[in-house]
């Protein structure tokens, strides 16, 4: 426990990396403010867990004032969703006001200048301005979440599919939880990591077929790895009724990942958040219930 009384702002509360840093502050002892859109089950037990939740939209100036005053340190994370830039400009204007010192921005690894998608580009938009308030500024870049396994994973006949248009590209998948240790650590020790760009790796750097026989270890089932085209996963998106930011995101974003784009591994997990990343293996073991279904987002075979 610490006697550190600064008050943390995590938004995107309830979101995966949100959760995740809230509990790890108030582990530490820290004062935790919760921001989420709506109450319900997920803020209901940040709050009985010690935060305190306030409702807020990113889009209400007035709203996220009021959430960020009394504010040190604050964890910026944005959906993929319309409106990232308004909301980012919301955010720095309101933390300047109220005197926040530091900001942990949640980017992309795809994030720049030339990339294809739109929040990606909009993302690399909202780290210069981040980077040009007075705020201690730190932008992490994950490459694709271990999360997206049980997204898009099939349950079929007994065996396991992923059907995704990363062709050969290769990764580390990186766990939530793995980058809330990093969120935290930066959140409660800013200073050295002042406009610096992290990009979040987990510990092994795999292709599909790597990945697929990883989890097919762990499951005990067979576990297939489906390359489809860009093409196929638009249509299936769109038949799923996602939105069409999204759409042009993901579609782009698997291009960059047939690029190389999301490669490469590091140890920005151990070195900033003092802990070693889950392995493919060892998320999927922990997550297992959530393997014994399809996930909410696979492409179906024709």
């Amino acid at each position: 426990m610490t006697n550190d009384d600064r008050l943390f702002l995590v938004t995107g509360a309830t979101g995966k990396t949100g959760s995740s840093t809230i509990h790890l502050l108030l582990q530490r002892g820290h004062r935790v403010r919760a921001m989420v859109h709506r109450e319900d089950e997920r803020s209901r037990s940040l709050a009985e867990a010690g935060a305190e939740v306030v409702v807020s939209d990113f889009h209400d100036l007035d709203g996220v004032t009021a959430a960020l005053q009394g504010v040190a340190g604050a964890y910026l994370c944005y959906p993929i969703s319309p409106g990232l830039i308004e909301a980012t400009t919301y955010f720095a204007q309101a933390a300047t006001e109220a005197g926040v010192r530091s900001v942990v921005n949640m980017s992309q690894i795809s994030a720049r200048r030339e990339a294809g998608s739109n929040a990606a580009r909009q993302h690399w938009l909202c780290e210069r301005l981040l980077d040009r308030t007075d705020m201690l500024t730190t932008h992490l870049r994950p490459t694709f979440f271990a999360e997206w396994l049980k997204l898009w994973w099939e349950l079929r006949d007994g065996a396991g599919y992923l059907r995704l248009p990363f062709g050969e590209g290769r990764h580390a998948p990186i766990a939530s939880v793995d980058q809330a240790h990093v969120i935290a650590a930066v959140l409660i020790d800013p200073e050295s990591h002042d406009r610096a760009v992290y990009t979040l790796h987990g510990p092994v750097e795999l292709n599909h077929h790597d990945i697929a026989r990883a989890m097919s270890g762990t499951l005990g089932i067979p576990v297939h790895y489906e390359p489809i085209s860009v093409e196929e996963f638009a249509s299936a998106m769109a038949e799923r009724g996602m939105p069409a930011h999204r759409i042009q995101h993901l579609s782009n974003v698997a291009v960059d990942y047939q690029n190389g784009v999301f490669a490469g591994t590091n140890d920005n997990i151990e070195k900033i958040g003092h802990r070693t990343p889950l392995s493919v293996e060892q998320f999927v073991n922990e997550n297992k219930p959530d393997f014994d279904t399809s996930g909410p987002y696979f492409v179906p075979a024709p």
